[in-house]
């Protein structure tokens, strides 16, 4: 596993934090970095790909000392899903190993209607940005193995307060999602 990749992601979505100012210009700077960084699946450490035979798995890899923005990996074993959630804050989705589908939903008339349903293939990217619609539900395509998604956040994810919706009620319910390991990667070695 080359962890050089992942500190060449880290270094230049810093620069892109240091130099760019805005959600949407940060999120649309930031695309090509995570772009690069998933065009090669050798670069995750086994740690941090581990499924759980119940709950996907979100492990953190990095967090910018700020907390401009941080990268996870997202490790979906098979069949599992997220409940329907917000972000609260811009997000970029690469797929990296396996294939996940995201149910999109659009808050109005007091309730919750669902809106597209995007597809992610190794090495695509979708974009999240709360004022063009956050609200999704993602689940693993497979039914019969492990898929893997690399998530980069315009905060730190972990400590953000977010909502869970009913799709039937659209009611919500506030959560923080934590990580699922106290451990990073050692990218400096």
């Amino acid at each position: 596993m080359s962890a050089g990749k992942l500190k060449e992601f880290v270094q230049e979505a810093t620069r892109v934090m240091d130099t760019v100012t805005g959600d949407k210009a940060r999120m649309l700077a930031t695309r090509p970095v995570l772009e690069k960084l998933i065009r090669q699946d050798d670069w995750l450490p086994d740690a941090f790909a581990r499924p759980h035979p119940e709950y996907y798995q979100q492990y953190l890899l990095y967090c910018d000392p700020h907390e401009r923005f941080c990268i996870v990996s997202f490790v979906w074993g098979p069949g599992q899903k997220t409940p329907v959630h917000d972000h609260g804050v811009w997000g970029l989705v690469g797929m990296l190993r396996g294939s996940e589908t995201s149910q999109r939903f659009e808050a109005r008339d007091g309730g919750l209607h669902a809106g597209e349903t995007a597809t992610l293939e190794p090495g695509q990217i979708e974009c999240l940005l709360p004022e063009e619609g956050d609200i999704h539900q993602v689940r693993n395509r497979f039914d019969d193995k492990v898929s893997i998604s690399v998530h980069v956040y315009g905060a730190n994810i972990g400590k953000v307060r977010r909502r869970v919706l009913d799709p039937a009620t659209g009611q919500s319910k506030e959560f923080i999602s934590g990580f699922s390991s106290d451990v990073l990667p050692n990218i400096w070695r």
